[in-house]
């Protein structure tokens, strides 16, 4: 069964079954979406729950135009980016109050001494570049459904994936080596 199909059972009949099994298929795409995102293996985990929790709430919200781990990593991106704004405003009261303790004690990538050869590409793009770098990529979205996903023009996604190779070659001395 497609997963058109499947969103189409929940829809109709409430069907939590389908709709574990379109988490079944689509959980480790937004997991690891969402590590590489936010390069913090518990937060992505969390975020992925939530994900997935919002996706069930709106669900009735994808309409098939694009495929459906393109909705869901459009889910996924907002739930990060809405994270990052709690966090942000967490951190600002907490340096208000003059404490620097991480009261959650997460760990992050960068406290480990097993840092990817791609952790460390990906640590020198800005957020956004990040996040279109790896839906391109790691997850395989064609231009038209990152723009989706990431609320933005597919020139501007073009562009950004551009800007985000050359970072990445001269951060780190790569050549360029055209075919002709």
């Amino acid at each position: 069964m497609s997963d058109t199909e499947l969103v189409a059972q929940v829809l109709a009949q409430q069907d939590a079954n389908a709709f574990g099994e379109l988490v079944r298929r689509h959980q480790a795409h937004v997991r690891n979406f969402l590590r590489k995102l936010s390069r913090d293996y518990v937060l992505a985990d969390d975020l992925a729950q939530d994900t997935f929790l919002h996706a069930w709430d709106k669900l009735h919200t994808f309409t098939a135009r694009g495929t459906f781990i393109g909705w869901l990593l459009k889910v996924a991106y907002t739930t990060f980016l809405q994270s990052k704004r709690k966090s942000n405003r967490y951190n600002e009261v907490v340096a208000e109050m003059g404490s620097e303790a991480d009261a959650r004690g997460v760990r992050h990538a960068e406290d480990s001494d097993e840092i990817s050869d791609l952790d460390k590409f990906l640590a020198v793009l800005t957020e956004e570049e990040r996040a279109v770098m790896i839906l391109s990529y790691a997850c395989g979205l064609s231009h038209r459904e990152i723009g989706d996903a990431a609320n933005l023009p597919i020139g501007t996604v073009k562009s950004i994936i551009f800007r985000g190779k050359e970072k990445v070659r001269v951060s780190f001395g790569i050549e360029d080596h055209k075919y002709g």
